[in-house]
């Protein structure tokens, strides 16, 4: 029953069905998941396993302006389904059966390739023509918070959705991977957002990375990866270190 649901969208649904299904998908992700992030924040925070990381206030001003922006992104994020679908329909994306490894890997390659993606993307962002007519949305959130994960310019909206497009033109994913993707990101993307961290911040490097895109958020420099701190290292060792 399913696979036969997920073969309705990938080759019967209409494109405006589908816009609608990815459009509702990020609102949900979105609205539903970040008030729950927050709560469960807070609640770690009153058992002492997470620290406050800024204590700077954050306006309502400030929320209302990241969730009218996230809004506009999910606009865009809902147009992130029709060139895949195109794609898969006309056989030039391929598709591999859902399987549990298959989904687990898809999950895999798409997380990798979004940091590698999303590094890109963010250092062009970072260039000046970009940080001043484009970038400057997402750091308007000096202390980011849950609600300015999607809180984008439409443009850098749009350039950071074509992640599952872009590698699933390279490496055959399963559907059931590029869909649980969205979720897996935002959940990372609310760890990096929430200006909460672990343990002080003595917990191991990998859990770190909210601490680091915090501190990017108030210098607006260093600190470019997603999740990982790979391709930061690599680029301050190789290129430069701004």
């Amino acid at each position: 029953m399913i696979q036969g649901f997920i073969d309705n969208i990938l080759y019967q649904y209409s494109y405006i069905q589908l816009y609608g299904l990815v459009f509702l998908y990020f609102v949900i992700l979105y609205f539903g998941l970040a008030p729950l992030f927050l709560q469960a924040c807070k609640f770690l925070h009153r058992r002492g396993l997470l620290e406050v990381i800024s204590k700077l206030e954050v306006t309502a001003k400030q929320v209302r302006f990241e969730i009218l922006h996230s809004l506009k992104s999910v606009i865009i994020f809902g147009f992130s389904g029709i060139p895949l679908i195109f794609l898969i329909r006309h056989g030039i994306i391929d598709l591999v059966p859902d399987t549990p490894l298959n989904i687990l890997t898809g999950l895999i390659i798409l997380v990798i390739w979004n940091e590698i993606h999303f590094f890109m993307v963010h250092r062009l962002m970072h260039l000046r023509y970009f940080m001043k007519r484009v970038h400057y949305v997402h750091h308007r959130s000096r202390v980011p918070t849950v609600y300015s994960v999607y809180s984008f310019h439409w443009f850098e909206a749009l350039l950071l959705s074509t992640v599952p497009v872009t590698i699933a033109l390279i490496i055959p994913l399963s559907a059931t991977a590029i869909f649980i993707f969205p979720l897996v990101s935002i959940l990372l993307n609310y760890a990096g957002h929430c200006n909460y961290r672990f343990w002080s911040g003595k917990a191991p490097g990998f859990l770190a990375f909210g601490t680091k895109h915090n501190h990017h958020h108030s210098r607006a420099k260093r600190n470019y990866g997603f999740a990982s701190g790979l391709l930061d290292r690599i680029n301050n060792k190789f290129f430069n270190k701004s």
